[in-house]
């Protein structure tokens, strides 16, 4: 699959951004309101966002108690061990991501733009390990700038600098270079998405305002439905994740988080092909486990949930197994939790 909302952040260092109204604000009055409510909206094609869905997919986000939606425009690489970014008809174009960003402020949402990165087929953008890292970080810069560019230009409010590239996230004076090159364009937060077992290898924490987090642990060894019991298996995770956070003195953002409604989503929530039989109760428990375990500790900065419907016709998983909430119990989790 592989999101700030400026009162969001957490960030000790005293860096100031502009507000919409002008004022000046320093980070520490950024860092203490109530966690992000998001849903992330991908994109698969050019065109995805200027689909008449869009506006839909927008109301019905925002009808689920989120205040914030992630995008995801992706760019490719061919090999792992290449040092080329290129675009394809997969990604969404500066247009539509453009519109779609000013459409959902017109919907009341506030944006994260999360830009990925992707190889052909099914090979894990993790596996990317270019033979010539120079050349490779060079053409990130010019990746991930551009994004910079249009998230100042559109007045999105949070931006993520990468997403599990767990392959290259070690490296520390590049990533530097990297952020340092994105905060001259672009002022609001910034944040990392890493997977769930990259977090700690990530060396640049303390260059951004949010450690991202895509919190795909796996919760059981077998099918459950049982809040309970999962939110049990979320409470030493969550405790270790209380003492990496004030070690870095960063809050957590789960910049991902989500389940299949397949039976067995919460034995291997990364995958999308678990069983080919329904599960909504155990997705439902999963989302009510979650943010039962986590929403009101300090430290957690809230999570944008993995994913809303997938577009007309693109969509490669039945709906009734995909990923998304909608029309499912789950749904009605989240607008019992973040509507009341």
């Amino acid at each position: 699959m592989a999101a700030v909302l400026l009162a969001v952040g957490g960030c000790t260092a005293h860096r100031t951004a502009v507000s919409k109204d002008g004022r000046k604000t320093s980070a520490d009055e950024r860092g203490t309101a109530a966690a992000l409510r998001g849903i992330t909206l991908p994109s698969w094609n050019r065109t995805d966002y200027d689909s008449p869905a869009a506006a839909r997919y927008l109301r019905d986000i925002r009808a689920a108690g989120a205040h914030w939606v992630t995008f995801t425009p992706t760019w490719y690489q061919t090999h792992p061990a290449d040092s080329a970014l290129h675009t394809t008809e997969e990604t969404a174009s500066d247009g539509s991501l453009t519109r779609i960003v000013r459409r959902a402020h017109r919907a009341g949402l506030k944006v994260m733009i999360k830009p990925h990165v992707d190889l052909p087929g099914d090979v894990d953008r993790a596996e990317i390990r270019p033979r010539d890292r120079a050349a490779w970080f060079a053409a990130y810069r010019r990746f991930i700038t551009h994004y910079a560019d249009l998230a100042a230009d559109t007045d999105t409010e949070q931006l993520a600098v990468g997403t599990e590239l767990a392959g290259v996230s070690a490296d520390r004076a590049d990533w530097a270079k990297v952020i340092a090159a994105v905060r001259q364009r672009y002022e609001g937060p910034l944040t990392y998405a890493a997977n769930y077992d990259e977090y700690r290898k990530v060396r640049f924490w303390k260059e951004l305002d949010l450690i991202g987090i895509d919190a795909y642990w796996p919760l059981s060894e077998k099918p459950t439905d049982d809040p309970g019991r999962l939110r049990r298996a979320w409470e030493p995770i969550a405790a270790r994740l209380a003492a990496f956070s004030e070690q870095q003195g960063r809050r957590i953002l789960f910049t991902e988080a989500g389940y299949v409604s397949q039976r067995g989503a919460t034995t291997a929530p990364y995958s999308w092909t678990v069983s080919a039989r329904t599960g909504n109760a155990e997705q439902a428990a999963a989302y009510r486990a979650l943010l039962d375990t986590f929403e009101g500790r300090r430290w957690w900065a809230g999570v944008c949930w993995w994913m809303w419907d997938d577009w007309p016709d693109s969509g490669e998983t039945p709906a009734k197994l995909a990923y998304s909430p909608h029309g499912k119990p789950a749904e009605q989790v989240l607008k019992e939790k973040w509507t009341r």
